[in-house]
């Protein structure tokens, strides 16, 4: 065993994941916000010109996942986790991001603990009252490279119109890209729109969901993607893996001014008019590069 993999191991923070030989970030929320913030949509001279689906997000909150019957149930360790709510409407969405530019394009490892729940706010189990929970990037090329911007999705169908479905989805297609204001510098788009979500292949699984709607458990995912070829790898989530080497991401003309962005994306949609609860207790991002 290597020092460096050693030294890794030897932290019980880090030796829960799988990083790459490079860590770019890790965000451990007992330490506080570590970065993630709301998605504002953009906007230009007034914020009615914000697409109604970014206008209804809303910032992350920290979370001990305080329940009523027992009071508060803490994170995966330590006592907080991230919290991204929907508001308390079926189809509502909330989003929040990372914003960070990449150095080297090259392969990174997005790895992360979640759990998901509905507002407890019901004596029943209400385990299809959660929508949907995922993930996405969204990358843009450096500039001497030509010019392309790619969003990676992948969201986990947990039930629509209240049928329990279990199953990976991802996203090749976008709404279209709209010109905001009369300077010529600002487009929008609204690219979690319910529609063009597709199956991946052999992608149902059945996740742990607790006996009653205090409970959580903890899951593990992990996201292989290459910067230098703008494609996606791999996909694990808990014991299951799959080959997302033919999954196409949303690709589309670079915008002006977001040379190597390299934003990571946590989203939540609920089934019912009841707030969906989506949970972060840390996250891996890393890479190989010199």
């Amino acid at each position: 065993m290597d020092t460096l993999t050693a030294m890794r191991l030897a932290n019980p923070k880090l030796s829960r994941f799988s990083p790459m030989s490079r860590i770019i970030s890790f965000d451990d929320f007992d330490d506080g916000f570590c970065g993630y913030t709301q998605l504002v949509g953009n906007y230009e001279h007034t914020l009615d010109s914000m697409l109604a689906g970014y206008a209804q997000h809303t910032h992350p909150q920290l979370s001990n996942l305080a329940n009523w019957d027992s009071g508060t149930h803490g994170a995966f360790d330590g006592n907080y986790a991230l919290k991204i709510q929907t508001r308390p409407k079926r189809g509502a969405q909330n989003v929040a991001l990372k914003r960070l530019t990449f150095r080297e394009p090259g392969p990174i490892r997005l790895e992360f603990y979640f759990t998901f729940k509905p507002e407890a706010n019901e004596l029943r189990l209400s385990e299809t009252d959660v929508r949907s929970i995922g993930f996405l990037y969204d990358l843009q090329t450096g500039f001497e490279k030509g010019g392309t911007r790619v969003m990676p999705h992948v969201r986990f169908l947990n039930a629509l119109d209240g049928e329990h479905l279990q199953k990976w989805q991802t996203k090749s297609r976008t709404t279209a890209v709209l010109p905001l204001g009369t300077e010529g510098k600002t487009v929008t788009h609204y690219h979690l729109a319910p529609t063009d979500w597709e199956d991946l292949k052999n992608g149902e699984q059945k996740l742990c969901y607790n006996e009653i709607p205090t409970k959580v458990n903890w899951h593990y995912v992990r996201y292989d993607f290459d910067l230098r070829t703008m494609r996606a790898i791999s996909l694990q989530c808990n014991d299951r893996q799959w080959d997302m080497s033919g999954v196409d991401p949303i690709v589309m003309p670079a915008m002006r001014n977001l040379w190597c962005m390299l934003n990571i994306c946590f989203f939540a949609e609920a089934d019912t008019d009841k707030r969906a609860l989506f949970y972060l207790d840390s996250v891996c991002l890393s890479g190989e590069f010199a």
